[in-house]
């Protein structure tokens, strides 16, 4: 007969590490499944700065190390596999993944968020070979290139402004007519050297010899319909794409059985989702900041709220 576990976590960000911590101190017979490594977004930040007591010179590996850490210490069950279907609107929910099935009175579902794609042309063709969603990942391949950045937001400048430190050269594309970043890190690409702007722009095309390497893009700015080529330095033969346009949660799986506006599963303030037993922690759900302390904390409310519903009675 297959286990059932009292709470199975689907995701180890921020917010199903903590999850599965709280779960832990409650005494929950906790499954935290998760497909790639520890973290999610966070893993492949270089720096944390707005994180309650933070070691000088945190990293996000670093922090989630720790919290990866805490969770074995409080007793989670972990097993890394690729959920398929999940059917969730029963007393006992079921999780099928690629290896297995996964039985659970209740669920947290923390399985976070992707990057949205920059949606020009020839995207795919590109994506390893020129075009990137991860600074801290891929910094080091385009040290002394020329590299441009699509989009304007919190991500995007700061990203731009950590490129900063490999590239000769960091250009930031936007739709809008002024960065929508926070201000003081406006100020900061404001004074980096390295820095410049395309505002009211978005990048339509990406082209290379063969397909082989990126070395051209197309933008268009959107008030005036305007095209202008961008080449990569006759010498260099490659330029560097990242985007950073957002992010798409990770919801296609519970579309038809949870609640969602604009993509984002919707919660209460006690991470309760449309299906008893069932919750949602972290970026998967729709909310006002995305931010790590934000993600900590749903977790723990999930959690707490989860070991709730085991207990009472049925």
């Amino acid at each position: 007969m297959d286990k059932i576990y009292d709470l199975i976590i689907l995701g180890a960000g921020p917010a199903g590490l903590s999850a599965a911590i709280y779960a832990g101190r409650s005494r929950l017979d906790t499954l935290l499944l998760e497909q790639g490594q520890d973290g999610g977004q966070i893993a492949l930040t270089a720096r944390i700065d707005n994180y309650p007591g933070q070691l000088d010179g945190d990293s996000g590996s670093s922090l989630i190390a720790r919290m990866s850490a805490q969770a074995e210490k409080a007793g989670t069950n972990r097993i890394r596999d690729t959920i398929r279907t999940a059917e969730l609107d029963r007393p006992i929910k079921k999780l099928a993944g690629r290896n297995g099935d996964y039985l659970a009175q209740t669920v947290i579902l923390a399985a976070g968020a992707s990057p949205r794609p920059i949606g020009c042309k020839n995207e795919d063709n590109y994506v390893g070979r020129g075009i990137s969603f991860c600074a801290t990942c891929d910094a080091p391949f385009f040290r002394g290139l020329d590299v441009y950045v699509a989009g304007g937001g919190n991500a995007a400048v700061e990203e731009a402004l950590y490129l900063s430190g490999f590239a000769r050269s960091v250009t930031l594309i936007y739709r809008t007519e002024q960065l929508t970043a926070p201000k003081v890190l406006q100020e900061q690409a404001m004074q980096n050297p390295k820095l410049r702007f395309l505002p009211s722009s978005i990048v339509t095309e990406a082209g290379g010899e063969g397909h082989d390497i990126l070395d051209r893009l197309i933008v268009e700015n959107v008030k005036t319909g305007a095209l202008t080529e961008l080449r990569a330095n006759p010498q260099d033969g490659l330029l560097g794409l990242f985007g950073f346009l957002g992010f798409q949660p990770s919801t296609g799986l519970f579309e038809g059985q949870l609640e969602m506006e604009g993509g984002y599963l919707v919660t209460d303030a006690n991470m309760h989702t449309s299906l008893p037993g069932v919750f949602a922690a972290g970026d998967i759900r729709k909310k006002s900041l995305r931010q790590v302390v934000t993600a900590a904390a749903d977790g723990a409310i999930a959690a707490v709220q989860a070991a709730r519903y085991v207990r009472q009675p049925k």
